[in-house]
């Protein structure tokens, strides 16, 4: 029978993610607040969601999403072009556009549906897309779909970007230049003022994927204001899954491109648009980023803490990489972190490249600085040897 064939060759390829130590298994996680969870009945302190605000526990999140759904019901019954549209959304848009100093804003119905989307829409077979080797991978699968020309350059590599743009640029009527703008495993940003500069000068479409730098990045305006920075980024992606403490994803682009989207754009077009709770939550978190700027400010002044702690590069994010390289190595370090109290999950291929397994440690606006110090110090006496 053809199932026995397709079984064989699910359990060959499981058999082989396992003698690589790469097969990766469920944990269920009963979230007990904003960073202390309960897993296989052990509580521990969480330093490995994307929640860096608290905001997924946050009472005016919540009041906010009970009350919409209340309103308005629990999902939104359809694409957003038939009966999906509900009040809310363009509220949010509205919101999210004034906060990217941009004109107009389309809202996903994830950050992977967004990436996977807008690139197709904008890029044909004839063009060419130039994308950070380190970019998300919905980044690279919406490139892909594209079925145009793609150019990896190296990470964060401006001259290996312009020897690319040079080589490449003027066999294509259109290009796009793809980058993270927080990198999700190593917590740096993308040099987005080189990137400008550069995609100007080759007459090229510059697009940031903020998905980590909302909320918690230049004032909690993201990655574009970075440092005191305003750098104009003409196609701003990010989602509302992380800092924003919810679900979905977005685009703040002008006007003409905005509508482009809505009306082209397969995975905005085909999608059954979010429920209301979760849009009513993300103003909720908006209102309280822009209301408190020291409260988005504090997950970077944790993560800098527990980088001087461990002499490592000082943090640019939230998000700080304690790269051990070895698979065996990294999984072993996440267990013994566990058995000390604290959820640091590790990170293996392919999700980062051969070589470079990782503890990926997040901070959140909700830890304590005790919290961090005993992580700090467990770390150095047990992962790293004193």
């Amino acid at each position: 029978m053809s199932g026995d064939s397709l079984d064989a060759f699910a359990r060959q390829k499981l058999n082989s993610l396992e003698a690589k130590s790469l097969r990766r298994n469920l944990t269920v996680t009963h979230r007990l607040s904003a960073v202390e969870v309960e897993r296989s009945g052990r509580r521990l302190i969480d330093f490995s969601s994307n929640d860096y605000l608290g905001f997924s526990q946050h009472p005016k999140l919540k009041e906010a999403a009970q009350a919409a759904t209340a309103d308005y019901g629990v999902g939104s019954t359809g694409s957003r072009l038939i009966t999906g549209n509900h009040p809310l959304f363009r509220e949010l848009e509205q919101r999210l556009a004034a906060l990217k100093d941009s004109a107009d804003c389309v809202v996903f119905g994830s950050g992977f549906l967004a990436n996977s989307g807008i690139i197709p829409a904008l890029m044909t077979e004839r063009d060419a897309v130039f994308l950070d080797e380190l970019s998300h991978a919905c980044i690279f699968y919406g490139a892909r779909l594209t079925l145009g020309a793609q150019h990896i350059f190296r990470h964060n590599d401006m001259d290996h970007l312009r020897e690319l743009l040079t080589a490449h640029r003027a066999n294509h009527p259109h290009a796009l230049i793809v980058t993270d703008g927080v990198f999700s495993m190593d917590g740096d940003l993308a040099p987005l003022g080189t990137l400008g500069t550069l995609a100007d000068e080759f007459d090229a479409w510059l697009m940031t994927d903020d998905a980590h730098g909302i909320g918690v990045v230049g004032d909690g305006r993201g990655s574009s204001f970075a440092n005191g920075a305003d750098h104009h980024v003409p196609l701003q992606m990010g989602t509302l899954s992380k800092a924003i403490g919810g679900y979905g994803g977005y685009l703040c682009a002008s006007q003409a491109v905005c509508e482009l989207i809505r009306n082209r754009c397969r995975t905005f077009v085909y999608s059954t648009g979010l429920p209301p709770g979760p849009i009513a939550a993300a103003i909720a978190a908006l209102d309280l980023i822009e209301a408190d700027p020291d409260m988005a400010a504090r997950p970077l002044r944790l993560a800098r803490s527990f980088t001087r702690a461990l002499n490592l590069p000082a943090a640019e994010s939230p998000i700080v990489p304690v790269v051990l390289g070895d698979t065996d190595h990294t999984l072993t370090a996440a267990k013994m972190l566990e058995e000390d109290g604290f959820l640091v999950v590790p990170i293996r291929p392919p999700t980062v490249p051969e070589g470079t397994s990782r503890l990926r440690i997040t901070f959140s606006a909700a830890h304590q600085e005790a919290q961090v110090e005993r992580l700090a110090q467990t770390i150095r006496d047990r992962v790293m040897g004193g």
